[in-house]
């Protein structure tokens, strides 16, 4: 479904995660080169405005989940008097097909049937065109198709400031600026995907050997501290560890001045595909074809397919696209020689 209208109102309805907002942005700036005089509205969940703030051009209204019926009413009241000429919503979990009710719109633009679920379509009055085995970032492409702009491209200009730069640059310290970084971000949101601190070490111990300085990010939870101090107490390397000790914007520019990031199923990776550092995903529970980070696909250690025929007798493409796997001991069939082998071949490839 493609449109030759001329938009001068377009509403974003991306709530929520950081590796999907990161997606979303290369849609939202493919839309602003095309209709170049359109206001843009994202409504956005709070921890991801954080890394959208001063995205150029776009006014961000924050939904603040924590605050239930309130965040509701406060965006009713925000939006009161206006009407998008059209809203594209790009989500649809039950929270985020509520949020569209309070959103005015003469055209609301949604997932095709295959992707609609948790009450969608009631939520909607029209359908991007059906994708087959796409990428989250391809179905974020539809909605820009939807409204007349051809297949492009994706590219990314980040909102971030010489002061965040500095913030950054500051944190890393001279002696890393002036050589080659290795940046290990080791946690996803749950720990079942998350590789084995010893298997991060030995990674570590390589790059190490190969000159790279390496530096540990993540956010200040439990998990995440625990994880990163297990990795810095199974090595001798020097690591350099930043969890905790970042926010968004700091983390973007410290994954922009890496060579290389090393990561799960988790937002940085995608954070780092904005920034143009390759990315070497380990992937055990949801396809990396659907979910890797985008431009470095090709870079994924995976062991999704196998164990989804081995659990469901089937292949990914016989499946609904997008079936994750359950397993607490998936991540452990990822090999360190295997992420070595990668390591390697990327550093090559890349001219690292």
């Amino acid at each position: 479904m493609t449109d030759s209208t001329t938009y001068s109102d377009i509403c974003i309805l991306r709530l929520s995660a950081i590796g999907d907002v990161c997606h979303g942005v290369s849609a939202v700036q493919a839309i602003q080169k095309a209709h170049p005089n359109a206001k843009v509205t994202w409504v956005v969940g709070k921890i991801e405005a954080m890394l959208l703030a001063d995205l150029p051009g776009v006014e961000l209204v924050v939904f603040d989940k924590k605050q239930g019926k309130v965040a509701y009413q406060q965006l009713k009241q925000q939006f009161k008097g206006r009407k998008f000429d059209v809203l594209l919503h790009m989500q649809v979990a039950l929270r985020a097909n509520l949020v569209a009710r309070c959103i005015p719109a003469k055209v609301k633009i949604g997932f095709d049937w295959a992707r609609s679920k948790e009450l969608h379509s009631l939520f909607i009055n029209k359908r991007i065109a059906p994708q087959q085995q796409a990428h989250v970032l391809e179905g974020f492409k539809g909605f820009a198709q939807a409204i007349g702009i051809p297949d492009y491209q994706p590219s990314w200009q980040m909102p971030v400031s010489e002061h965040d730069q500095s913030n950054a640059d500051e944190l890393l310290g001279t002696e890393r600026l002036a050589g080659r970084i290795f940046v290990i971000s080791p946690a996803a949101s749950k720990k079942e995907r998350n590789w084995q601190a010893e298997r991060y070490a030995k990674l570590a111990d390589h790059a190490h050997s190969q000159g790279f300085h390496v530096v540990i990010t993540g956010g200040p939870t439990e998990l995440e501290v625990t994880l990163s101090d297990d990795i810095i107490a199974a090595t001798t390397t020097p690591i350099l560890n930043l969890v905790g000790k970042t926010k968004l914007k700091e983390l973007l520019c410290i994954l922009k001045r890496a060579a290389l990031v090393l990561a799960p199923d988790t937002g940085p990776a995608h954070m780092a595909v904005t920034v143009g550092t390759p990315v070497i995903g380990l992937y055990a529970h949801s396809n990396p074809k659907r979910t890797g980070p985008y431009l470095y696909q090709n870079y994924v250690v995976e062991v999704y397919h196998q164990n989804l025929l081995k659990q469901t007798g089937k292949t990914a493409e016989q499946l609904p696209w997008g079936t994750r796997i359950k397993g607490s001991d998936l991540m452990e069939q990822i090999s360190v020689d295997d992420v070595t082998l990668m390591f390697d071949l990327v550093i090559e490839k890349e001219q690292l």
